[in-house]
């Protein structure tokens, strides 16, 4: 005779709710594995973006700062440097642009984007018109850096430069 023959039909029906039971009880108790987005502070992003930038891996520090520019306004202005380098100075300029109108009290975006726009003007063959123009502005940018930050040497050097370059006429 089967086994389970010899239970009785209510004994069957508890034996059955009490191994549900037990299998939802064990269910419960496992372990639960949180896997977050992104386990990464945007200082940590930028971190690991200049890390890459140093070894020249500018792809890589581009994304890392691209990550961090989700939560951290000054990372835009880690993008500009990285797209400089690249030498893909429409986008430099976009990124610089962004960290200036983000965070308005960055001085270092003031003084890249200057040093971009001298960049510009020293090496292309514009019309006058147009290199007095990017200069003016160039002059304008690091002059708003050297308010926010008058003991900067890197920006009084920007300054002399483009200055040496308006006065030469080029």
């Amino acid at each position: 005779m089967n086994r389970l023959n010899c239970l009785s039909r209510s004994d069957a029906l508890l034996l059955y709710c009490s191994i549900i039971f037990c299998l939802l009880l064990t269910g419960c108790s496992l372990p639960r594995i949180v896997i977050l987005d992104d386990p990464l502070t945007p200082e940590e992003h930028i971190n690991l973006g200049i890390t890459y930038e140093k070894k020249g891996e500018m792809d890589n520090a581009v994304e890392e700062f691209k990550k961090a520019s989700k939560k951290l306004p000054a990372a835009y202005l880690y993008l500009g440097n990285a797209y400089m380098q690249k030498g893909d100075l429409d986008e430099a300029e976009s990124h610089y642009k962004k960290a200036i109108r983000k965070q308005p009290d960055l001085a270092d975006a003031y003084n890249n984007l200057a040093w971009l726009y001298y960049n510009k003007a020293k090496g292309s063959r514009l019309k006058a018109e147009d290199m007095k123009e990017i200069i003016n502005e160039a002059e304008d940018l690091v002059l708003k850096a050297l308010e926010l930050n008058p003991s900067n040497e890197n920006y009084k050097d920007t300054l002399n430069k483009i200055r040496e370059l308006k006065s030469s006429g080029r």
